[in-house]
Parts: C-alpha cells; structure tokens; sequence
C-alpha cells in the first residue's frame, strides 16, 4: 500500500490511530478469526470489535468474507497488505502525464536460470521442476511465479514516448524475493537491475518468505514452498535510481539510451554462494499483491 499526505491516505492513518485496531491487526497477522473469536481474544464486545473493523476494511487494511461452518456464517477477517511505503512530499504535479503498462512475468523475452529453478501458472506447474528448459515453454505467458538459485531475466519495454515529449521518471514495481531450497525468511539476495545495459543498482532480499500462504497464492500451491515476497518500487529520476524512496545509485534518466523504441529491463541474481541467492518473482495470482511487472512513465 503505498500513502502519501494528501486526503486519500488520511482514513489509513485514522485506522492505525487506535490500540485495539492495533491489536486486531496483530491477531489477524497470526491467523484469519471471525469477529467473535477476535472480540473473545480482545475481551471485548462484538459490536465494538465489528465497528473496528468496519474502520479498518474502509482503509483497505483488512478485508473478510463470510464463511458457513457447522451449520452457521460467520464474518471471517484477514491482513489485505502487509507493508506500507509513506512518501512525506505531495503528489506529481498535474501537469505531468503517465503511461502505464502492466507485463505479465511470464512475457520475458530472455533467461538464463539455474536450479532450483521453475515456473507455474495459477493452475499448474509449466514444465518440470529445476528444468532450465520448462523457461521457454509455450504456456509461460500464463505464469504467475517463477523462480531460479542463479541467473537473470529480461523484459522489453514498450516506448510509446514522441520525439516532443519529454521523459521526467520511470517507476516500476514488483513482488520480489530470494530463492532458497524449500523456504528460508533468513536467506539474502543482492537482486540486480538494470535498463538498456545500464546498472541501476541492486537490492538485499531478506530471505524466501514461505512460513504462511501468501495472501493470492492458489490453493493448489505447496505450503512449504516460497510464498510471497516484498513489493520494490524502483523509481529512475534525473538525480539517479531510488528503490522505495532510498538512492541506490547516481544513475539517472541521462544514463539511459531512453529514445530507443524499446527498453530492456534486466533482473539478476548471480550469486549462488552458500545459504543466499536466488530471485523469485511473484505476478497475478501469487504472493501478497495481485499484480505483474507494472511500469509508469511521467512525461510533460
């Protein structure tokens, strides 16, 4: 979830502004209760548990849904984002327009990968496991994750920018992690990246996050295996690249051959020492936000 200081996130912060709200979210980090269970646990009523947690739905921390069990329904409640990034400065000026693309992982156009390595779609598996090949398989274009010990993968970009457009940023997001065989939270990667040949920098991946279901992952998928990563946002400016608002390098839009008719996004992790490496990406339909590769362009 991504705040800033205008209006719209104000809701957020009046949600967090309250001990028991605080509360309810740690319970529901632990584990999905119903309003009951969660009010049995606070030693509260249910009346004032569900007008928290009618606060905290209106800010798109929690959602529920209702569950028949036993002959009964209940409002069951769950953790809808698990990280926040608060940028303390207004929003781009309206005078800057943006493009926005949205690339489905699987629509690489190179991969060199090394197992453990593999990729699936919401339904299957596509190909075999920790078989380099199952990368250029036809069904890829409908994967949701993919995963490799060692290696690196590239996307192409589309430019639709004019010649009398000018570019201000480039901002791409993404759900990111290690790969460790089975699952590590203490597994670190340096994941690399770089735009047109052009190092960007790179980014410490704490470990491969798997000790609870990522909030989209399909039923189907194994539990001890990686579930969700950490959503970075890279933002590439005049002044250099920024992931989630810290510099991670001097390289800017100036650097960058950005009048090509397509740019080449890379993503690396090569390192394969002992207890780290690896890159696991997460689209639609895994981990904890249901989106792919998504680009924006802010241009005058």
């Amino acid at each position: 979830m991504h705040l800033n200081t205008n209006a719209d996130s104000l809701r957020v912060y009046e949600a967090l502004a309250s001990e028991v709200r605080l509360n309810i979210i740690d319970c529901l980090y632990e584990k999905e209760c119903h309003v009951k269970e969660l009010a049995a646990r606070l030693h509260l009523s249910n009346a004032v548990v569900s007008s928290h947690i009618r606060k905290l739905e209106d800010a798109g921390i929690i959602g529920s849904q209702m569950k028949r069990i036993d002959g009964g329904t209940y409002k069951y409640c769950y953790i809808k984002t698990e990280f926040m990034q608060i940028k303390l400065s207004p929003e781009r000026p309206e005078s800057l327009s943006v493009q926005e693309l949205s690339i489905p992982i699987g629509q690489y156009t190179d991969i060199e990968a090394y197992p453990t390595c593999g990729i699936a779609s919401t339904k299957a598996m596509i190909g075999p496991y920790d078989n380099p090949a199952s990368f250029m398989d036809p069904g890829r274009g409908e994967a949701g994750i993919l995963w490799f010990a060692r290696g690196w993968v590239e996307y192409k970009l589309p430019n639709y920018l004019h010649r009398d457009e000018s570019l201000h940023e480039i901002e791409i997001s993404l759900e990111l992690g290690s790969e460790a065989p089975r699952v590590n939270e203490r597994w670190p990667s340096d994941i690399r990246f770089a735009l047109n040949n052009q190092p960007l920098g790179s980014w410490t991946s704490p470990g491969d996050f798997g000790k609870r279901r990522g909030r989209f992952t399909p039923e189907w998928w194994q539990s001890d295996v990686n579930q969700y990563g950490l959503l970075k946002v890279l933002r590439i400016k005049a002044s250099g690249t920024y992931a989630d608002g810290q510099k991670i390098s001097d390289i800017g839009l100036s650097d960058i051959e950005t009048n090509r008719m397509n740019w080449t996004l890379r993503i690396a992790a090569e390192d394969r020492s002992r207890g780290r490496g690896g890159l696991t990406i997460y689209g639609k339909g895994f981990g904890n936000y249901d989106q792919d590769l998504r680009v924006r362009i802010y241009y005058r």
